[in-house]
């Protein structure tokens, strides 16, 4: 289909709005070993505990941010923006975010800071915040249809939330916004831009996963989108999704895509 054909359609129709480790194997029976004739000596010790694994970050040559809204990563490539929405679900935040850091995938979480969640999750997910590997972006602070507000309106459910991850998380979330339903407007657009959220951030493909769905169809909506310089949208809201994490990531593995958030892919504005 078309790009813009489907970024019409799933707007219009809200249809897109509904991204391992291998198991160790078994040691290997038998020996040519020689069994020790006298016991190993003792020791004291403490068992020492493996480091964490490490996830450094791609190293990307950033580019600007693009005017208007953002529904794709520019140019040719093999990158891939998985975002999630919400966070209805105080157990689906907290297993995205061991997801993520458990395996390095990188994500970007557009949250309703009036949701539990994000204040219940908090001390897990401020380390991954703190080293970029999961970024955080405004999408407002009770998920309301902003072309129904005022200027004003507009603005305090972007300040509100633009607040309260400041204080919770210490992070400036600006300028990346994401209109809950993708629903904005010139007007919208304005009274964002007025106090620095000048970055809507829709998505090119969707989990299709703000209403419940089998894990089996949010698989196959992934394999549908989950492609070169998308940005998809996933949501935190219903546990399905968390049942199939390894074959999201076997989905990426198998297409050479690397998992990106926004901030390591455009230059992010001063002053």
């Amino acid at each position: 289909m078309d790009r813009r054909r489907f970024l019409a359609l799933s707007l219009a129709g809200g249809a897109a709005l509904a991204g391992c480790r291998a198991t160790p194997s078994a040691d290997s029976p038998g020996s040519t070993t020689q069994p020790p004739t006298t016991a190993p000596a003792t020791s004291s010790a403490a068992p020492t505990t493996p480091p964490a694994p490490t996830f450094p970050a791609p190293q990307l040559v950033k580019v600007p941010i693009p005017a208007g809204r953002l529904t794709e990563l520019p140019g040719e490539g093999t990158l891939l923006a998985w975002t999630v929405d919400d966070g209805d679900d105080t157990t689906v935040v907290r297993d995205y975010t061991q997801f993520s850091k458990d395996t390095g995938t990188r994500l970007t979480f557009f949250l309703n800071g009036s949701k539990p969640a994000w204040t219940d999750n908090a001390a897990l997910l401020q380390p991954l915040v703190s080293e970029g590997r999961i970024q955080l972006g405004n999408h407002t602070w009770s998920h309301v249809d902003l072309t129904s507000l005022s200027r004003a309106g507009v603005q305090d459910e972007l300040q509100r939330n633009h607040d309260f991850v400041l204080a919770t998380y210490g992070v400036d979330m600006r300028p990346y916004y994401r209109p809950p339903f993708g629903y904005r407007n010139a007007a919208t657009d304005a009274a964002a831009a007025e106090i620095g959220y000048t970055c809507p951030v829709l998505w090119y493909g969707s989990l299709s996963d703000s209403g419940l769905l089998t894990p089996e169809q949010i698989v196959g909506f992934a394999d549908q989108w989950f492609l070169p310089q998308h940005i998809v949208i996933g949501h935190l809201n219903f546990t399905p999704v968390t049942t199939v994490f390894p074959q999201l990531t076997g989905i990426i593995a198998s297409r050479g895509l690397t998992t990106v958030t926004l901030d390591d892919v455009f230059v992010k504005p001063t002053g």
